[in-house]
């Protein structure tokens, strides 16, 4: 790596900040979705990272996995990340070409480890990337129902 920085190293900072967590990579938001985001019950919680940045040099740990690994995935934006120890889940939040409301993210997080567009699995110092259902399929599935 050109940054001299390990990868190695940049997956442990990466994981101890983010693991248990998760991110919206986004390239901004529609007018008022922010606002309806920080509405919900632990809204304000996901941290939030604009991949039209690009990372510095060398990057940060979040920017070395999201350049890295996330964006070459080529999923519509925004996505909802995942972070565990051994993988992290990826599902994007559109329903046909329209971002869905922010009220659905706890749905999708619920099953997000079953129901996910791709999934990075954790290697010595990367992400192997595996992919999950098709991209066009994103409905969220309730125990009351299905939208």
């Amino acid at each position: 790596m050109r940054s001299g920085i390990s990868p190695l190293l940049l997956q442990q900072r990466f994981l101890e900040r983010f693991a248990r967590r998760t991110i919206i990579a986004h390239g901004g938001f529609a007018p008022g979705w922010m606002a309806e985001l920080l509405k919900e019950p632990g809204g304000g919680g996901h941290f939030r990272l604009d991949l039209r940045i690009p990372p510095g040099t060398p990057p940060s740990p979040i920017e070395w996995v999201m350049h890295r690994f996330v964006l070459p995935l080529d999923l519509p934006l925004p996505c909802i990340l995942r972070v565990d120890e051994d993988a992290i889940y990826l599902r994007h939040l559109l329903h046909g070409e329209t971002v869905g409301h922010p009220s659905e993210i706890p749905w999708m997080l619920d099953s997000i480890r079953e129901r996910h567009h791709a999934r990075l699995k954790a290697v010595a110092g990367g992400y192997q990337s595996f992919a999950g259902m098709p991209r066009a399929e994103n409905a969220i599935e309730t125990d009351f129902t299905q939208f």
